[in-house]
């Protein structure tokens, strides 16, 4: 009798977390854009500048190095189908605008091995940190209260956040963010 109630319970709990997967990863979704909120609430950059994160050669490094450039942060993790989906136009996009002043930041939310071994098999030419629950934190101070993924932030030269979303983002809705800040 207890070992089918546990194995019935245990069976719910796996269900329950499928469907949420399912519901947070595996459907597309419409990124949805809170650029207008980040602006109405006048959400701070500061927190960004404020931290610093190992990259994936163990450095410690400041994110008030990139202050004055043109900062796209996305925050991502090599499990996230829409985070994997994305990252090579944000490679184009590096190629293209980096030296205009614009630079990509990746946030991973992953083991070290995990993460450098897809951003070896993607080629990513920009910056990658590796963040665990300090950049959780960081996403929710700079907008992101669901913890939805990918999350992205957009600060221009001026050390605003100019826009923030959830949800995969192409490479014409980037550039029609970051073009005019360039």
């Amino acid at each position: 009798m207890f070992k089918s109630k546990f194995l019935l319970v245990a069976a719910g709990a796996v269900i329950a977390l499928t469907a949420a997967y399912f519901a947070v990863f595996a459907v597309p979704q419409k990124p949805k854009q809170v650029a207008s909120q980040a602006a109405s609430q006048e959400i701070s950059a500061e927190p960004v500048f404020a931290a610093s994160f190992r990259d994936l050669d163990d450095k410690l490094q400041p994110l008030k190095q990139w202050r004055g450039k043109v900062v796209v942060l996305n925050f991502w993790a090599p499990w996230c189908p829409p985070c994997r989906e994305e990252i090579p136009d944000f490679i184009k996009l590096q190629d293209k605008y980096g030296e205009r002043g614009l630079v990509f930041i990746g946030m991973a939310l992953d083991e070290k091995i995990k993460v450098q071994a897809f951003a070896d098999e993607m080629g990513v030419n920009y910056p990658i940190l590796l963040g665990e629950m300090e950049a959780v934190d960081l996403a929710r101070k700079i907008g992101n209260r669901l913890g939805g993924l990918p999350f992205t932030v957009v600060i221009d030269r001026s050390g605003r956040i100019v826009a923030s979303e959830v949800g995969g983002l192409t490479m014409a809705r980037l550039e029609k963010i970051v073009l005019p800040l360039l």
